[in-house]
């Protein structure tokens, strides 16, 4: 299965959401004098699920595509980052989620395994690594629901994710109403923007889909 990673929009793909329990060390805030707007970002990895492996769909028999061969929907949903900042050279970022199913029919106890996998993306589409781990869901008699939790993790080196000095200044330096170049955006400069592009790393985490699952979720 390949990755297909979504498109953010541009102000979020530069600048990674604050995740919870973050240390600011790294942090960078900007308010751009007569600009009227702020920027904040942090060197820890953000945490997404990508386009259409956020379901995971199988059939009985398993080469229908019918409605009404659907046999279990599973969703992976719940995805939240916690990031550690206690290492001098590392900085670790553990993702937690749940996985809700639900099956066409509740005779019997049943149990599933479900592949999940973790990639580490940084500038958006560069994929450093990848891992591929399972979570167990367990049908009990008589339910059509069932669900589970599971998590990724992942590191990134501090100095990768970490803007050089120039970059940093440029961007945080207050501007007057008066400077020359108070009314221009300093993500507007194409080194900025490059600069933020590579210090910028993203804990994607989806369903390990075949094409056909993945074909399946880009065509329903």
């Amino acid at each position: 299965m390949s990755i297909t990673l979504r498109r953010l929009p541009l102000a979020l793909a530069l600048c990674p959401l604050l995740l919870a329990g973050c240390a600011k060390d790294d942090e960078l805030t900007a308010i751009g004098g007569s600009i009227g707007k702020q920027i904040t970002r942090t060197s820890c990895p953000a945490v997404a699920v990508p386009a259409n492996t956020g379901d995971v769909t199988l059939f009985n028999p398993a080469t229908s595509r019918d409605a009404s061969a659907i046999d279990v929907v599973a969703t992976l949903t719940d995805l939240h980052g916690q990031c550690d900042e206690t290492a001098p050279e590392t900085l670790h970022t553990v993702a937690s989620f749940r996985v809700v199913a639900r099956r066409a029919s509740a005779a019997g106890p049943r149990d599933l395994v479900l592949p999940y996998y973790a990639a580490v993306v940084r500038s958006g589409d560069k994929i450093v690594s990848k891992s591929v781990s399972q979570v167990a869901i367990h049908f009990d008699d008589g339910k059509l629901l069932a669900e589970t939790s599971g998590r990724a993790e992942a590191s990134v080196r501090r100095a990768d994710a970490t803007l050089p000095e120039a970059v940093r200044e440029k961007i945080g330096r207050k501007r007057r109403a008066e400077d020359a170049d108070a009314s221009i955006d300093p993500m507007s400069d194409p080194q900025v923007r490059a600069a933020m592009a590579r210090a910028s790393f993203e804990l994607l985490v989806g369903f390990q889909l075949t094409q056909e699952q993945l074909a399946y979720n880009a065509t329903r």
